[in-house]
């Protein structure tokens, strides 16, 4: 039998040894307040084979509706073209609410031309009343991509949070905080809304990306503008 002392010691051994490479190899990666923009899931020597594409992100909300476009270049870099939130009126009639988040969406899809468009997939709400609404609204959000020829990707909030941040159960600072340092932001989204906006359109790039790796090409893939 080998001596318990000689099986400890092995251990700890394998242990430090593990420590010496994983903190060699994070030496070797760029720190988040290094970051300039550039795709962070992917090398330089990877990024030439990188294709551009153009992402909607939106965060459906029956009081706030956010929304962020970002573009992915060739050079592995992300762009924010614009954000923000869409303010509704509680006072106002949910037809007249939908309306005002299609029309707006839609005014954002013909001026930036999106090549898809991301979601939430699973959402929270309260009660069964305000679950309706919120899925009317993820209706009326769907219906403006379809209406102009984009397909719509679903992310649970969880992949979500854990593609930007790295951690699924990240709060909302958080993510604004990865967004502004991924995005080279030269301050933080004004609301929370269009911050979430900007980190599911993130993640379908992340997501996109890795596809491509594998060989996977989404048809949202073309050239740099």
């Amino acid at each position: 039998r080998v001596p318990l002392s000689l099986c400890v010691s092995a251990a700890v051994l394998r242990v430090l040894c593990g420590l010496r490479f994983w903190c060699s190899l994070k030496s070797s990666l760029p720190l988040p307040s290094q970051n300039t923009g550039a795709f962070p899931w992917f090398p330089a020597s990877r990024r030439d084979t990188l294709t551009a594409m153009r992402v909607l992100g939106i965060d459906c909300g029956t009081e706030y509706t956010g929304f962020g476009i970002v573009e992915l270049a060739e050079t592995g870099h992300l762009h924010c073209l614009t954000c923000g939130a869409i303010k509704l009126s509680p006072r106002e009639p949910m037809p007249a609410r939908l309306q005002r988040i299609y029309l707006r969406l839609e005014e954002l899809i013909r001026e930036h031309q999106p090549d898809q468009v991301a979601i939430e997939d699973v959402f929270y709400a309260l009660n069964v009343k305000s679950a309706l609404k919120l899925g009317q609204v993820r209706g009326v959000a769907m219906l403006a991509a379809a209406v102009a020829g984009l397909e719509v990707a679903e992310y649970a909030p969880l992949s979500i949070k854990s593609a930007v941040v790295g951690y699924g159960k990240a709060g909302k600072e958080q993510v604004q905080s990865m967004v502004t340092r991924l995005l080279a932001l030269a301050e933080p989204p004004q609301s929370a809304d269009a911050s979430d906006a900007l980190a599911i359109a993130i993640c379908h790039l992340h997501t996109a990306a890795t596809l491509r790796r594998q060989g996977v090409y989404p048809s949202g893939d073309r050239a740099v503008r």
